[in-house]
């Protein structure tokens, strides 16, 4: 159970780490079109990066940090289900942040600056596996 969740945390953080590279290619194919003579307005759509990013942010990594705050009971990892619930936490603010972000801009930051915060969550409850102690059975005589 204990690998599991520490697979499930990782998995947040790298889906953290998709998140941004989605973004990241998403706005640099929009600026590849308009510096080919292309217009970016209402009517221009989303390209794979957008539609990536959306998936994986309002679907996928929800789920999963969901999946691991429930794994979180029954690991018994020292502080486990602390992190997973601060990890689910700030999954959830991340989901509020983005969809504030589409009518004040500047919460964008915020929405920014929360996935640094959740991929350290993400990172710090995968470490917390290593501080669970394993019961030492004595050996067989």
């Amino acid at each position: 159970m204990r690998s599991t969740y520490r697979v499930f945390a990782c998995l947040v953080a790298a889906g953290v780490l998709a998140q941004a590279a989605s973004v990241a290619y998403a706005w640099f194919a929009v600026l590849q079109t308009i510096d080919a003579g292309g217009v970016f307005d209402k009517d221009a759509g989303a390209n794979p990066g957008h539609y990536a990013h959306g998936i994986i942010g309002m679907a996928l990594i929800p789920l999963i940090a969901l999946t691991l705050l429930i794994l979180s009971f029954f690991a018994r990892i020292p502080g486990g289900v602390r992190w997973a619930a601060i990890t689910f936490g700030l999954t959830a603010l991340q989901v509020a942040l983005a969809f504030v972000s589409f009518s004040a801009p500047l919460v964008g930051a915020l929405h920014g600056l929360n996935a640094v915060a959740l991929l350290a969550a993400a990172l710090v409850a995968a470490r917390r596996v290593r501080r669970a102690v394993e019961p030492v059975l004595p050996r067989p005589a």
